[in-house]
């Protein structure tokens, strides 16, 4: 069968196809030239292939809710609609009893995860977010708590003058048990000073992962994509986080995140990018980073649809229900307005696409398998 596919590729991409089929390593050079010049359908099954050596003919999903603690933040990025300043009308931050009473209302809808990233509150400081991370353990014990990103954890961690160590060891003592992937935004530093001056380095959001990782904290990763930088600024992305999980092991999963221009500054004079150039990106993703076993298609920032065509491009993962518990891309422009699926409407998704639907908790444990 390989033989009859390679021949059907033609001469100009059966070398680097064959090298990738046998799970050889994509390097940047090679990276380039297959994301800007393969045809779409080279790209897929490539990227499909990849996906069945990690996790065969099956997809994940979870149900989840998220809790959003806050949209103040210190910093004032040019790509973020979430963000508001303290006297803002659109401003929220809940209050622990509010936060508590959100959990009460999910107690019982089978909820396997509690995922919680907001704003870079000014005011709140690490005992207040273990005050919260042991307020959702003592009311859904069987969830898992998957809390802050990378940006969040930094600076309540100095805030408390605590090293990086120190503060992971509180926060995984008071219940957080993995960090999403959100603050990685893009890793070049001179895009960075464009979009995100206020943020950090690059290194120090690899750094938090590095620490988290030493400690046992499984992570994800992400990048934004589609504004202002280059497909050589993604490779560079993708390698910087390919060799951290050469040293760590820590990520399980990586999730695409695409620029939504309603509602922030730097939309001004930018479009987004075309679908073709999701997929692109989704199997860039798939083929470069071979060490992270799970490729998440984000369904409210992508949109249900689209989500599931990014299957047929090396997506592994439909992420969760959501329970119309997010405002981050909502508030950016993305299809989605009320972000929540049930299981039976995430389970047809997959199947519909040809493949098994595979409930998860948070670590990639099977749940169960399949409800319809």
């Amino acid at each position: 069968m390989r033989e009859r596919l390679l021949q059907a590729l033609g001469r100009e991409w059966r070398e680097l196809s064959e090298a990738l089929l046998s799970g050889e390593r994509l390097g940047p050079e090679g990276a380039l030239r297959l994301v800007e010049e393969a045809p779409l359908n080279l790209l897929g099954l490539l990227a499909v292939r990849a996906k069945e050596r990690h996790s065969g003919k099956d997809v994940f999903y979870n149900r989840n809710f998220h809790i959003e603690p806050s949209n103040i933040c210190v910093f004032n990025c040019w790509f973020c609609s979430y963000r508001k300043g303290a006297d803002s009308p659109e401003a929220w931050d809940y209050s622990l009893e509010e936060i508590e009473n959100q959990v009460k209302t999910r107690r019982d809808s089978g909820a396997t995860e509690v995922h919680i990233v907001g704003g870079v509150h000014p005011a709140h400081d690490l005992a207040y977010y273990e005050r919260m991370i042991r307020s959702v353990k003592a009311l859904m014990p069987q969830a898992s708590v998957k809390a802050f990103t990378a940006i969040e954890l930094r600076y309540m961690i100095e805030k408390a003058g605590l090293t990086l160590q120190e503060g992971l060891a509180r926060l995984k003592a008071a219940g957080m048990e993995a960090i999403p992937g959100g603050g990685a935004e893009i890793f070049d530093e001179a895009i960075r000073r464009r979009i995100c001056p206020e943020k950090g380095t690059a290194e120090a959001w690899l750094e938090v992962h590095r620490e988290a990782h030493r400690q046992g904290i499984p992570t994800n990763a992400t990048m934004l994509y589609g504004h202002i930088e280059s497909w050589s600024h993604r490779i560079d992305h993708l390698d910087r986080l390919r060799r951290l999980q050469d040293e760590t092991g820590g990520f399980n999963a990586f999730i695409p995140l695409k620029y939504r221009r309603r509602n922030n500054p730097m939309g001004e004079g930018l479009s987004e990018v075309s679908l073709v150039e999701d997929m692109r990106m989704m199997a860039l993703a798939r083929l470069y980073l071979d060490n992270v076993p799970h490729l998440k298609a984000y369904w409210p920032m992508f949109g249900k649809t689209t989500a599931q065509m990014a299957l047929a491009f090396g997506a592994d993962d439909m992420d969760g229900t959501i329970d119309d518990s997010t405002r981050i891309y909502s508030m950016a422009g993305a299809e989605e307005r009320v972000p929540s699926m049930t299981t039976r409407e995430m389970e047809e998704l997959i199947l519909s696409a040809g493949y098994r639907p595979v409930e998860r908790d948070t670590f990639y444990n099977p749940v169960k398998k399949g409800y319809l």
